[in-house]
């Protein structure tokens, strides 16, 4: 990508890459969840886009948010290995610090010391709130290591570890299915002991004072990180980037990439609210809808085609917003017959009025995408792919 910015040029067209988080999904009695809505909005726009299917790392690879995300924003997942703690923390503006250690939480229920639920029935923001600050109120430091809890949202929750001598390497508690017990942490790496012991003894500590909750008794970590070393979004692409999101997670991956995250409020609606007051302000915007993903990750289907539903009656306020180039995505796909991400391949539109090759029928879906002008290409050409529409590069060579 680098050579990219040899070939950037000044432009007043504007970009907007709208994911819908786990969009891709599996067959159930023959369709997918997208073939299965109703969206006479986005088949519509197809025939007049280009489609086409994305890869996020690598045939047959399982993404997670973190990698998916970064693939669409122009960062090569393999090269940049960033854990969720990073975007958790990031994305609820934690001042982290080089050399901090940041872990993903979950609350979780468990019984008989074996999980019964990872997310503890998704328990309300409130409730998360009062949890961190009881643990808090009784874990602070261990040896010689400040130990911070922050609410994210529903039942997420960050860790952070402030000292020295720290190391992100370590394995993960969370067995990431229900019916097993909570793993004991490991380190990965020769120096990472101390850090892996300090994680063990927080976990203990942690169980003992919630396990007289009801829900939220036990916790799980994962996606321990520390800040990575990148060039920022703005410098690397020449374009002034704006994110619009309501979970934690997005605000800190485009946060760590050097986006500017607007404060939107909690829905939809909001998130466009948001987007038509700031659009002259930016020339590119990242716009985040979460819930398809936490439908598929459910296991519930109709939820999920109810969702892209919703979704499809925002297509004409998008459009009356008047970018020049809209990319409608999904990071990864969560089919909701498996209830989880999955390796299969992005459903993908590329919106541009004056510079797209056109399908010139209606339909988008899964298979309408596999047949699409733009072909199945990985994740990390969306960036080149949208400059180019947008008119911001310049020919290569003589």
């Amino acid at each position: 990508m680098e050579f990219l910015s040899d070939l950037l040029v000044p432009s007043e067209s504007k970009i907007l890459l709208v994911v819908v988080d786990g969009l891709g999904g599996l067959e159930r009695d023959g369709k997918t969840e997208l073939e299965t809505a109703k969206t006479p909005n986005l088949d519509a726009l197809a025939a007049k886009s280009s489609l086409g299917l994305t890869t996020p790392v690598d045939a047959g690879v399982t993404p997670g948010s973190g990698p998916a995300h970064l693939a669409l924003f122009g960062y090569d997942p393999l090269e940049y290995e960033i854990g969720r703690g990073v975007l958790e923390a990031l994305g609820i503006d934690y001042p982290l610090k080089r050399g901090d250690v940041a872990a993903r939480g979950n609350f979780a229920t468990a019984k008989d010391g074996m999980i019964t639920d990872r997310r503890a029935g998704r328990i309300p923001t409130e409730e998360n709130e009062r949890l961190c600050k009881r643990l808090s109120a009784e874990i602070n430091e261990i040896e010689d290591v400040a130990i911070h809890i922050r609410p994210s949202k529903g039942h997420r929750f960050v860790l952070i570890l402030d000292g020295e001598g720290l190391s992100h390497e370590l394995t993960e508690s969370d067995p990431q299915k229900e019916g097993q017990p909570p793993i004991v942490i490991q380190p990965l790496a020769r120096d990472a002991g101390k850090t892996a012991r300090i994680v063990n003894r927080f976990v203990l500590q942690a169980q003992e004072i919630l396990e007289s909750e009801e829900r939220a008794n036990i916790l799980l970590l994962r996606g321990f990180a520390s800040l990575p070393d990148l060039v920022p979004f703005p410098e690397q692409f020449g374009v002034k980037a704006g994110a619009i999101a309501t979970y934690p997670m997005y605000s800190g991956l485009a946060r760590l990439v050097g986006m500017k995250v607007l404060e939107t409020g909690s829905t939809w609606e909001e998130e466009l609210d948001t987007l038509t007051q700031q659009r002259e302000d930016f020339d590119y915007f990242f716009l985040h809808f979460k819930e398809t993903d936490a439908a598929g990750e459910d296991g519930d289907f109709t939820k999920k085609v109810q969702l892209i539903e919703e979704f499809d009656k925002l297509i004409p306020r998008i459009l009356d917003l008047g970018f020049e180039v809209v990319a409608i995505t999904g990071d990864h796909s969560t089919p909701a017959v498996l209830g989880s991400h999955s390796w299969h391949p992005n459903p993908f539109m590329l919106y541009a009025p004056q510079t797209a090759r056109t399908e010139g029928k209606p339909g988008f879906s899964e298979r309408r995408c596999a047949r699409g002008v733009l072909g199945h290409f990985n994740s990390l050409d969306v960036m080149p792919l949208l400059l180019a529409h947008a008119r911001r590069l310049k020919k290569f060579g003589a």
